[in-house]
């Protein structure tokens, strides 16, 4: 068994690290093909993740290590066109949180993707829907007069300094 979850980590990390170097791919909004392949990636890496799910439920860090851990949740926000994929991550995330195996901010960026994906208002506002004059804008916050305040519940930085941070890519 412990081969088995060595080898199980060992993958989740490697789709991650494929997802990571594709993404530029998922951004290039001028050019079809380069959509296309990320579309396939990001498909065939959360097929595979259903189908790890359903066999070992979510992979938590007690299970295959925190690393392959954060690598599962990046391939579950990914997977946007698959919602059911998403959705199933969502809840087995909550499940380890609640287990003690997980934590709150992964759940709260999978829960507004999911909410954004089903055409919801997101709570933390982690979405970005748009660049307006060089600023990022959250998709639509459900309660954005406490949006601040939650997103501290779970661990979160402010929006302002999450964006400081993490500066947007260049156009294309």
């Amino acid at each position: 068994m412990a081969e088995q979850v060595r080898e199980l980590a060992a993958e989740l990390i490697a789709m991650a690290a494929a997802d990571t170097q594709a993404t530029p791919y998922g951004l290039d909004t001028a050019t079809p093909a380069h959509q296309l392949a990320w579309r396939r990636l990001t498909t065939e890496h959360a097929d595979r993740l259903a189908t790890l799910m359903a066999r070992h439920g979510w992979p938590t860090p007690g299970l295959v290590g925190a690393e392959a851990s954060r690598c599962a949740w990046k391939i579950a926000m990914h997977a946007d066109r698959q919602l059911d994929v998403q959705r199933r991550a969502l809840a087995l995330l909550d499940e380890a949180v609640a287990a003690g195996e997980g934590t709150p901010r992964e759940v709260a960026m999978l829960r507004d993707r999911v909410l954004v994906n089903e055409g919801h208002p997101q709570i933390y506002g982690t979405q970005i829907a748009a660049v307006q004059d060089g600023r990022p804008v959250p998709w639509p916050v459900a309660d954005p007069d406490r949006m601040e305040e939650l997103r501290a519940s779970v661990g979160l930085p402010s929006f302002a300094d999450h964006i400081a941070a993490n500066p947007l890519p260049a156009p294309h």
